[in-house]
């Protein structure tokens, strides 16, 4: 890894131009805002989106990125196959992979859990995600956990169990 670990935020685009409140809130994308924030942080980034060649995510932006944040929410289907396996490979390769938002439902994140990745989700409870790999500098300052106050995905998560690399 870089000695500035350098982050990709891919996200389709496509719910920030479509919804109202959406566009009102994200005029440039959330991949903007959180790049923003990242760079605030430190980190190298880069975006990339599904209207991009290759979807953003050629084999030079992928064998350059540490670890790939993946925005998605409705255009899962659009990403093509080949942009998946190129990931995949990155991923099983050491990439790190943050999967945010209805992402758990995209073509990657199936493709790397092997599973439907099926869940429940729910508007009124507060979501805890816990940091499975503290030592991995993503996660460096976040604590055991973080909570957010929005929607809740949760149990049963169709994911197969944690590799001992996770303990």
């Amino acid at each position: 890894m870089a000695d500035t670990p350098r982050v990709t935020v891919w996200n389709e685009y496509r719910h920030e131009r479509e919804d109202g409140r959406a566009v009102r809130i994200y005029p440039d994308g959330i991949h903007a805002v959180l790049a923003a924030a990242l760079e605030k942080g430190g980190f190298e980034v880069r975006t990339a989106t599904l209207d991009e060649p290759e979807h953003g995510l050629t084999g030079e932006v992928l064998d350059s990125t540490d670890v790939l944040l993946w925005w998605g929410h409705e255009a899962h289907d659009e990403v093509a196959d080949e942009t998946v396996e190129r990931v995949r490979e990155r991923v099983l390769g050491g990439m790190g992979l943050i999967v945010l938002h209805s992402g758990h439902f995209s073509k990657v994140f199936k493709k790397l859990m092997g599973t439907t990745c099926d869940l429940k989700w729910r508007h009124d409870d507060t979501e805890r995600l816990w940091v499975v790999a503290p030592g991995h500098p993503i996660a460096e300052g976040i604590g055991e956990y973080i909570e957010l106050e929005e929607e809740m995905y949760g149990e049963p998560f169709d994911v197969p169990e944690p590799r001992s690399w996770c303990s």
